[in-house]
């Protein structure tokens, strides 16, 4: 298995904590973070891309999905500071090469948290 996520969420944090303090940046899912912004780095698909295997099943590409989720609890300007941070991240996710394919903000059921950027 071809596994890049370390090297791909250390890229983003680098980024981010560059830019913002405080701001906390986590590799996987966390239902109440304690410091905003918080920003979420998931990857959520890692499959071979089937038609460049070996014909012993070796993978030479993957297909990655990765899931970028940033929220704020600013009293104003929440949805302007994770529009800003997202777009960090869509920055340096574009310099390795990858695509973004959807921006789909949901809603927070708290609402004095912005979640996700968009």
């Amino acid at each position: 298995m071809i596994d890049i996520e370390t090297q791909v969420f250390n890229k983003i944090a680098t980024r981010i904590r560059a830019e913002y303090d405080p701001v906390t940046v986590y590799g996987e899912y966390v239902r109440a973070p304690s410091v905003f912004p918080s920003v979420m780095v998931t990857e959520s698909d890692n499959y071979p891309l089937e038609r460049t295997q070996t014909s012993d099943n070796v993978e030479n590409h993957v297909v990655l999905v990765y899931e970028i989720n940033v929220y704020s609890n600013k009293q104003a300007g929440k949805k302007t500071q994770c529009k800003d941070i997202f777009k960090l991240v869509d920055e340096e996710m574009s310099k390795m090469g990858f695509t973004r394919t959807s921006l789909n903000p949901i809603p927070n059921l708290d609402k004095e948290i912005k979640e996700p950027a968009f």
